[in-house]
């Protein structure tokens, strides 16, 4: 994983930059870089073309010695730089073997014949980018066409931003602050889509390229039940159908050139990827298990406040895998000290994803000192099965399924921008089985009443993710398996937001929070907290159309807007933490 910001001036038609301002561009592209270096430490390259300046900083994981970027195709025409991580790259070599020459070990040099071939054939761009498996944005240029290709994997765990400058130059980059201070206008690049410059619309917009059936609730309504209403599995198939797409995934993920390890924080997500990791870490993925794994002890990664229920969980599910177990404990006092970096390296002022980040960015400085550059984590369970309290309080399963696909389509707003940019901070890859795009096609089309937590003929409420469970609790210790699910910034020690709520309204008057609509016309903070973290945001991103960038929507114990409808008590609240959902946390008050 890495970081680049690319600059396309494409206005003029085939006319070339004049020499003085490209040079310019290339002094400002070289600056607006250095901000995100700490994505890739490892390397710097660059690209200057006529019409196109491309930079790049490189975290080494696949092919250390030969793969810096930008990458450029065996005929020099095609300059290609990407953020992240293609997991089939051995499959698609194959196809090319006899037809293009590869000049690095690279994952992301498949890119380049894919999309000569995709050019040669008519540009179905979508046909191409679905060809991948991985996560990942992209900025190609075309120097002999003069146009370029964008592109962000389907669920956006890879930061991707634009940009427009006041001469109506677009640029892109992997985060928000290369961008700050030189556009006029910055969005984020939308996930599961792509933006070609050769396309024919006078108005350019980017073009969705991920499409799926189950986006619709009748598309799965009659998908094969896995158990009965009394809870007894009469459908083994489709237990062992997620249990297979899983472990594959996890697989998948596990090329490295460098040591990984895993996060594991004790609930039920972590500790299945922790557990199908520690299963596949003895052999080497890339030589196909045929030689042991480089690095084969697995490490495994807790952060909490001392005696966390996180903390205590953990150990034991480390205990029980098998791995060299690490606790990471973090005191109140240096969580608060650190608010003000990680929010200008998470770019939002959003309080769940604070109240999360932030012992995740202290974790993750901790992983980075010991040697390792990259960690699998369980990210992306809750959105595939409904894992949040909340869900609990789902009317009917068309309800439900209806906000799965709310919740996948908000992702990269909320949890993938927290894990890849906490993480990121400190040059730490975060991969995510959980939203392999096979196993989310896997996990969306399983009939939405199996993963209800719905009353059962004895009178019982079925836990949350009941199927996932099942399909791995011969894993795992079953303390571990039938644990209730607790939210990352809820599990690291509850006294850390109860102390977050009680600084910030110490912090911020009545009548400083009483005026927040005149100090924050865009997105007025909804309470005290998110006006403290807003005053950090705006000095670090002045903008308006950096406020405009981050979500800005009520809910409760993480749920979006539209669920609020389900539950009358939770019309007027506004708290993402799970202990909100009374009477189904275990710890409510």
């Amino acid at each position: 994983m890495c970081g680049f910001v690319g600059a396309f001036d494409l206005s003029s038609g085939s006319a070339p930059l004049a020499d003085g301002l490209r040079e310019e561009l290339r002094s400002q592209i070289l600056e607006m870089s250095k901000t995100i270096r700490h994505r890739g430490p490892d390397w710097s390259g660059v690209y200057t073309g006529n019409n196109a300046i491309l930079s790049h900083e490189r975290l080494a994981i696949v092919d250390p010695l030969s793969g810096k970027q930008p990458l450029v195709s065996d005929d020099g025409t095609i300059i290609l730089a990407v953020n992240g991580e293609i997991y089939n790259h051995k499959a698609i070599r194959a196809q090319f073997k006899d037809s293009y020459q590869f000049k690095t070990q690279s994952d992301c040099e498949v890119i380049i014949p894919l999309y000569k071939k995709c050019v040669a054939e008519g540009s179905d761009f979508a046909s191409m980018i679905e060809q991948l498996s991985g996560i990942f944005a992209f900025a190609l240029y075309d120097s002999a066409r003069d146009t370029y290709l964008v592109s962000r994997d389907q669920i956006g765990v890879i930061p991707l931003y634009q940009g427009w400058d006041k001469a109506g130059r677009y640029y892109v980059a992997s985060e928000l602050k290369a961008l700050e201070g030189h556009c006029v206008t910055i969005e984020e690049f939308p996930n599961g889509t792509y933006l070609w410059s050769g396309s024919s619309d006078s108005v350019k917009k980017p073009v969705v390229w991920y499409n799926r059936l189950w986006q619709t609730y009748d598309a799965v309504k009659d998908s094969p039940r896995a158990c009965d209403e009394k809870g007894e599995v009469i459908n083994p198939s489709v237990i062992e159908k997620i249990r297979n797409g899983l472990e594959t995934a996890v697989k998948s993920q596990l090329m490295s050139d460098v040591p990984y390890g895993v996060l594991l924080s004790g609930g039920l997500d972590s500790s299945i990827i922790a557990a199908v990791t520690q299963k596949f870490s003895k052999k080497r993925i890339e030589t196909d298990s045929k030689e042991s794994a480089w690095w084969p002890q697995l490490h495994s990664f807790a952060v909490g406040l001392e005696g966390s229920p996180d903390l205590i969980a953990a150990q034991k599910a480390a205990d029980y895998i098998g791995t060299i177990h690490h606790e990471i404990h973090f005191t109140i006092q240096e969580a608060l000290d650190a608010l003000p970096d990680v929010i200008y390296h998470i770019e939002t002022y959003d309080i769940t994803t604070v109240r999360a980040s932030t012992p995740m960015y202290l974790l993750a400085r901790v992983i980075k000192s010991m040697g390792i550059k990259m960690v699998l984590s369980g990210e992306g369970s809750d959105e595939l099965f409904g894992g949040y309290l909340y869900f609990h309080k789902a009317p009917d399963a068309r309800e439900f399924h209806e906000e799965l696909v709310r919740k996948m389509s908000k992702l990269h707003l909320y949890d993938c921008l927290r894990a890849n940019k906490s993480l990121m901070a400190w040059g730490v890859e975060g991969r995510v089985p959980f939203l392999d795009k096979d196993f989310i096609d896997i996990a969306m089309n399983l009939n939405p009443t199996d993963k209800m937590s719905i009353k059962l003929a004895d009178g019982k409420q079925r836990i949350e993710k009941w199927v996932l469970r099942k399909a791995f609790e011969d894993m795992l210790p079953k303390e571990i398996v039938w644990r209730q699910k607790e939210q990352f910034s809820d599990g690291v020690g509850y006294s850390w937001i109860d102390t977050l709520k009680q600084m910030t309204e110490q912090k911020v008057s009545d009548a400083e929070f009483a005026r927040r609509e005149n100090r924050f016309p865009v997105n007025p903070p909804k309470t005290k907290e998110e006006y403290y973290y807003r005053e950090i945001y705006s000095r670090l991103f002045p903008s308006d159309s950096a406020a405009r960038v981050v979500p800005h929507e009520a809910g409760v114990a993480c749920s979006t807007a539209k669920a609020l409808e389900w539950d009358a008590a939770w019309k007027n609240m506004d708290e993402p933490s799970g202990r909100a959902i009374g009477g189904v946390h275990n710890e409510a008050y």
